[in-house]
Parts: C-alpha cells; sequence; structure tokens
C-alpha cells in the first residue's frame, strides 16, 4: 500500500433555508440583484444552537456509512474550518467525540476556503507515508456567524454547512499530487477578523486574481496527475461565485466536464463547499465510480490548493 484514495463522501446543511426574498425584507437587495452578480438563490443557515462541530459530525457520520467503515476504524481526523468558536478542544476532537472515535489524531486547519483540499492532501501524505491508516477529513463552516447580515455585499454571499470523506490506504494512486500555494502580501483581500469576527472581501480583486492567475495553476494540477483538463469527468471549484466559477472553469479547458454549481442553492460555505458538492454531484449520479475529477480550492489568504481525485 502506497497510494491513497476516498473510499466515500457525504455531506450536511441545516434545515433553515434563506432565500432571496427572505434577504430582500432584511437589506436593500433584490432576488435579481443578486442572481445577476453571483448567481445565488438559496443558501442554509444553521440555528444559534448548531455548531461547527455539529455540522461537521453529521456530515462525517454519512460518509463513514457510505464508506462501511465504524469509528474505531479512523485513526485521524481533520476539520478544515475558520469559524470554529472556541480554540480548544478543537473542532476535530469534539467531531471525533461525537462520533466515538477512539484516541485518533486531531487536528484543525485554517486555509478558509482552500482547507478542504488542503486537508485532503494532509491526509494522503499522511496515509501515504504510514503516519495514518484511515482518516476522516471535513470541511465544515458556519459563515453566519461571522456576517454582518445588514451588509448586503457580504451577506448575500454566504451559508452554512459541512462536507466530508473518507480518505484511506489503496494499492492505487487515487488521490493525485497536490498544487498549493498563496498570496500572503494579498491576504487582505478575504478577511475574516475583529471582535466579533466578520468576513470581508475585496470582491473584484478576488475576482480579478481567481480567473485570471488561477486557470494555469488548475491546469497545473491536472498536469501533476498526469492528465489534461479535457480528460476531466468533473470540476469542483471552491463555490465563491457563479461569475467566478464559470470563466475560471472554462478557462480551465475541461471541455468534457461536469462542472459543480452547488453555490445556487448553497451560498458560499467556504471550507465546505468542495466536499459539499463533490458529495452531491456522487449522490446525484452526476459523476461515476473512477471517475478524474479536479478539486479545487482558492480565497482567504489568497491560497489556493488543487489536485484530481479517483470519484468513490
Amino acid at each position: 500500500m502506497n497510494g491513497s484514495r476516498i473510499a466515500a463522501v457525504g455531506h450536511y446543511q441545516p434545515a433553515k433555508v434563506l432565500t432571496n426574498e427572505d434577504l430582500a425584507g432584511m437589506v436593500d437587495t433584490s432576488d435579481e440583484w443578486i442572481r445577476s452578480r453571483v448567481g445565488i438563490r438559496t443558501r442554509h443557515v444553521a440555528e444559534a444552537d448548531e455548531p461547527v462541530d455539529e455540522l461537521a459530525a453529521h456530515a462525517a457520520a454519512k460518509a463513514l456509512a457510505a464508506a462501511g467503515r465504524a469509528p474505531a476504524d479512523i485513526d485521524l481526523v481533520l476539520v478544515a474550518t475558520s469559524t470554529a468558536v472556541d480554540r480548544s478542544p478543537n473542532t476535530a476532537a469534539r467531531v471525533a467525540s461525537r462520533l466515538g472515535i477512539p484516541q485518533p489524531a486531531t487536528m484543525d486547519l485554517n486555509v478558509v476556503c482552500a482547507g478542504f483540499t488542503h486537508a485532503l492532501a494532509t491526509a494522503d501524505h499522511a496515509v501515504r507515508a504510514g503516519g495514518a491508516h484511515r482518516a476522516l477529513v471535513i470541511g465544515a463552516d458556519k459563515m453566519s456567524d461571522v456576517t454582518d447580515w445588514s451588509d448586503r455585499t457580504t451577506c448575500v454571499l454566504v451559508g452554512d454547512g459541512a462536507g466530508a470523506a473518507v480518505v484511506e490506504a489503496s494499492s492505487e494512486d487515487r488521490i493525485g499530487p497536490v498544487l498549493w500555494g498563496s498570496v500572503p502580501e494579498m491576504g487582505h483581500a478575504v478577511r475574516i477578523e475583529g471582535t466579533p469576527p466578520r468576513f470581508a472581501q475585496e470582491g473584484q480583486s478576488v475576482y480579478r486574481w481567481a480567473t485570471t492567475q488561477l486557470p494555469p495553476i488548475a491546469r497545473r494540477a491536472c498536469e501533476r496527475a498526469g492528465l489534461e483538463p479535457a480528460d476531466l469527468a468533473a470540476v469542483v471549484l471552491h463555490q465563491a461565485n457563479l461569475r467566478i466559477i464559470e470563466p475560471l472553469a472554462e478557462k480551465i479547458g475541461a471541455v468534457n466536464a461536469v462542472v459543480a454549481r452547488d453555490v445556487t442553492e448553497s451560498g458560499n460555505t467556504s471550507a465546505a463547499s468542495i466536499p459539499l458538492a463533490l458529495s452531491k454531484l456522487v449522490e446525484q449520479g452526476a459523476v461515476s465510480t473512477g471517475d478524474p475529477v479536479l478539486l479545487f480550492g482558492f480565497g482567504g489568504n489568497l491560497s489556493y490548493a488543487g489536485q484530481v481525485v479517483r470519484c468513490p
């Protein structure tokens, strides 16, 4: 065993749905304004008593069930999140406790919107190196906690949710090499800071960076996996904004791929967006077992991470 694979995925979204019409009653906006600028129709919002670790645990439980694995089979739990309220116990430890996972290594990773793809690469490396045999990799964020709901430029974007993957040792390389990096001097373009913390961004700067600088990086991630973009069955980008997703996918050149557009019904769920969208594609039958799928996260810190995986 010198490779790793995604054995199964799962996702979870809170029951409460906030529509564009609902937001129009809260701030000066409209369904047409939101759809034309970001492509979002609805988003799910957690209740006050639904913490990030609860969202994460629900998604992880579904991934475990889909993989046919028990909590005791897991020896590493990684949670990508930037919205956990508490520092310790970390979110991963709380997820492990909720699921009854005995004595796992538990770590949180904060790479904001690129968090899941960073966490997936970390799990892949740990499994390949023999540091773990089977890992739970989770992206979970409660963006509603860090949003100013009177600011129409940000509140129309966000949603809450979680997505998870079971990563385990494999005789084949089914998680491709990661290509990751950042533009730290431009980290101010996407922020969650202050007391209380609030999400803010420089929308035009992020748009220009994502649509001009990221396409060649995403193509290089395909090259590292030994594939051309035209070989991809699906492209799952960070679900930031439809006006970023569509031109970025087109410039990558994945002409035969299904492009995930879950942002329209889920909003920007930060670290949750990629596993959430991937899990829905699997659930809908839009991709098949073994299909090559590009996962590409980007955003906060102007960080990015991408890898081609084989669909579970």
